[in-house]
């Protein structure tokens, strides 16, 4: 007695095309992930990129604000230029004590990379060591420095 085969041929679950999207599909799916992860762990990626502004705060040191002015007036204002910092402005505080030893200011810098590059430059600067040096013969003019990196946002006036 013979077997009675079926005379239909059996289909490969997957064809040879099936297969090549399928790893092209996976192929696509891991570059995106590996480029999402490089993104969100890299923090010198877009979200770091651009203008940035910094708020600074001076503390002078007793009967020193004046001193202090004079420095900036005088001599930072051109050195901060010279290494790529932009000023904003400067302020000076009008109540209590404040308004006695602080100096209040907003610098711009390209990115956040450039501010550490600007900063690190004018810290270097032989001019301004000099500077640093003649406004500190009689003592420290500054108590302390407070700063604050911030990026405008979508709704400022100032971008």
């Amino acid at each position: 007695m013979k077997s009675n085969q079926s005379a239909k041929t059996e289909t490969p679950f997957m064809t040879d095309s099936t297969a090549k999207r399928l790893k092209l599909s996976a192929f696509f799916a891991a570059s995106f992930a590996f480029v999402l992860v490089a993104a969100l762990l890299n923090p010198s990626t877009a979200q770091e990129e651009g203008k940035v502004f910094e708020l600074r705060t001076y503390t002078a040191t007793p009967g020193n604000l004046d001193n202090l002015h004079a420095r900036f007036r005088d001599h930072t204002t051109r050195i901060f230029r010279k290494h790529g910092m932009e000023v904003v402005a400067y302020w000076a505080p009008t109540d209590g004590e404040d308004a006695e030893n602080k100096l209040v200011y907003v610098l711009e810098h390209k990115s956040r990379a450039a501010a550490e590059a600007s900063w690190q430059a004018f810290i270097a600067d032989p001019e301004w060591a000099e500077v640093a040096a003649a406004s500190n013969a009689n003592g420290p003019i500054l108590a302390g420095i407070e700063k604050v990196f911030m990026r405008a946002t979508d709704y400022s006036p100032l971008q």
